[in-house]
C-alpha cells in the first residue's frame, strides 16, 4: 500500500514539475507586444494583463526595480498562495508635451463671443494675468479647477483631433496660441508651459500563477 502512495506521489509531482516547466518557457518565449496579448488571451485563469509603466509618474518599488531590468527580462514575487511573474517586453523613451488650456464651449457661445474672449485671455496673459488664474476664470470644463494643467501627455492620450492640434507643432515654452476644433464645437486657448521632455516607458507583462 504505502509503495503505491509513492508511487502515485512521485506521479503527481512529476506532473507539477512538466506543467511549471511549460509555464515557464512559453512565458520565456515571449518576446513582442503582439505575443504578449496573444498569451493573455489564451490562459485568462493567470490573471494576466500588459502595463505600461512610465518613470514619470509610477514611482512605486516594483516600479523601480522593473525600471532597472533589461528588455526581455523577468522577475518573480511571492506572496501568500501566488507567484507573480513580470516581463519587460519592450522599452522606449517618449516624448511627452506639458501643456495647460482653457475651453471654450462653442454649443454655449457664439463664434463671435469665443474670439472675443479669446481675444482678452491672450491680451491678458500677456500684459501678466497667470494663465493658471484666467483658466479658473474662462475655462468652461472641469480642468478649470487645476487652472488647466494638462500634464505630461504623449500620443495617445488625448482626443486625436486635438492632438493633432496640439503635438504635432514647433510650439516653444511660454507660446499662447488657440485650437479649433469646429466638428465637436471645441475652442482652445493652448500654453505650452515645459520643453518637451523624453520620458522613459517600459511595457511589462504580468501574470499570475497559483503556487501548488
Amino acid at each position: 500500500m504505502l509503495k503505491h502512495i509513492l508511487l502515485l506521489v512521485a506521479c503527481l509531482t512529476t506532473v507539477v514539475c512538466v506543467s511549471q516547466n511549460d509555464f515557464e518557457s512559453e512565458f520565456d518565449s515571449i518576446q513582442t507586444l503582439d505575443e504578449a496579448k496573444i498569451y493573455v488571451q489564451k490562459n485568462k485563469s493567470l490573471k494576466g494583463r500588459v502595463i505600461t509603466f512610465n518613470k514619470e509618474k509610477h514611482n512605486t518599488k516594483i516600479a523601480g526595480e522593473l525600471f532597472r531590468l533589461a528588455k526581455g527580462s523577468k522577475k518573480v514575487y511571492r506572496t501568500g498562495m501566488e507567484k507573480t511573474h513580470y516581463k519587460v517586453i519592450d522599452k522606449n523613451e517618449i516624448p511627452y508635451q506639458k501643456l495647460s488650456y482653457i475651453f471654450l464651449d462653442g454649443k454655449q457661445k457664439s463664434m463671435e463671443e469665443i474670439n472675443v474672449l479669446r481675444q482678452n485671455i491672450i491680451a491678458k496673459y500677456k500684459s501678466g494675468f497667470r494663465f493658471e488664474d484666467l483658466a479658473k476664470h474662462y475655462s468652461m470644463d472641469d480642468n478649470a479647477n487645476r487652472g488647466g494643467d494638462l500634464g505630461w501627455v504623449t500620443e495617445g492620450d488625448l482626443h486625436p483631433d486635438f492632438e493633432e492640434k496640439v503635438l504635432n507643432n514647433s510650439y516653444h515654452v511660454n507660446d499662447i496660441y488657440t485650437v479649433d476644433i469646429p466638428n465637436q464645437q471645441w475652442y482652445y486657448v493652448i500654453l505650452k508651459t515645459e520643453d518637451t521632455k523624453y520620458i522613459e516607458e517600459i511595457k511589462v507583462l504580468k501574470v499570475t500563477e497559483p503556487v501548488k
